[in-house]
């Protein structure tokens, strides 16, 4: 049975206000198949139970996990490849010449889900001989507390590390953890995750080298993109990066940034005559 349009538009509304995220007409499957378990969690009877209980509670528990049921997605490691490449072959050897004298590089992987991200970057800072025995620091943020913590913790089932983690990365970077693995001292020492909402004012999270925001814009209005575009560009330094998805770009958005070629993929850097 197909969810109510009053349920839809009252899950739909609850979404954007919390997160900017829109459902679109059409997501109703979506929507069905993500809060679907969270009512089983809850106790209630289905979606318009979970619903009403929302209602009545609206800054409750139940809120929060039905937002971030419908904002959490499905990521991988080394997702898309050829980012990683670039930052390995372009990035860091052209922002590593200015920073010799600090030899430290901090890096941001906005909504990390549960951190493959932030950790197949923090191998590849470990595998470019640009930045060898330098500091480096990861930060990963989200806004599902969940997913915050599946990145702290580190732990992923085989099925998990089957999705574009290479064999020799496991062996490497990894330690048997019951039936599955965990990510070892090494890259916990290099990574932190919290709870972040890109839509509301970053706390002090300090100046950032490279901006890890794929797959990201794509769930927004133009006008939220333009003001994350523009926040994001507070926190990176003067000649750092940004990484936008594939099927992401600034143009037409917010015109502060430039498209640069870096391997076979595509960065973005602050206009040199934006401030």
């Amino acid at each position: 049975m197909s969810i109510a349009p009053e349920a839809f538009g009252f899950v739909r509304d609850l979404v954007r206000r919390e997160s900017a995220i829109v459902l679109s007409q059409g997501k109703e499957y979506l929507v069905e198949s993500r809060l679907l378990p969270v009512a089983r969690a809850e106790g209630v009877a289905g979606i318009e139970g979970l619903i009403e209980k929302v209602r009545q509670q609206p800054h409750g528990p139940a809120s929060r996990r039905l937002v971030e049921a419908l904002t959490t997605n499905e990521t991988s490691w080394f997702r898309d490849g050829d980012p990683f490449s670039a930052l390995r072959s372009t990035v860091v050897p052209d922002l590593a010449p200015s920073r010799a004298t600090s030899r430290r590089l901090r890096v941001w992987s906005a909504a990390c889900s549960s951190g493959q991200e932030a950790y197949s970057t923090a191998m590849t800072l470990l595998e470019t001989p640009a930045v060898a025995d330098w500091s480096i620091e990861i930060v990963g943020t989200d806004l599902s507390s969940e997913m915050v913590q599946r990145a702290r913790d580190g732990r992923y089932s085989q099925l998990e590390v089957n999705r574009g983690l290479p064999a020799s990365s496991l062996v490497r970077y990894f330690e048997r953890d019951g039936a599955g693995w965990r990510v070892n001292a090494q890259l916990r020492s290099m990574t932190r995750f919290s709870e972040l909402n890109l839509m509301r004012p970053f706390p002090t999270v300090g100046r950032f080298d490279v901006v890890f925001l794929r797959n990201v814009l794509i769930y927004f209005d133009v006008e939220t993109k333009r003001d994350i575009l523009r926040r994001v560009r507070q926190v990176l330094a003067p000649d750092g990066y940004l990484y936008l998805g594939a099927a992401e770009m600034t143009m037409g958005v917010d015109d502060a940034w430039e498209r640069v070629a870096a391997g076979r993929s595509s960065v973005y850097r602050r206009r040199k005559d934006v401030l």
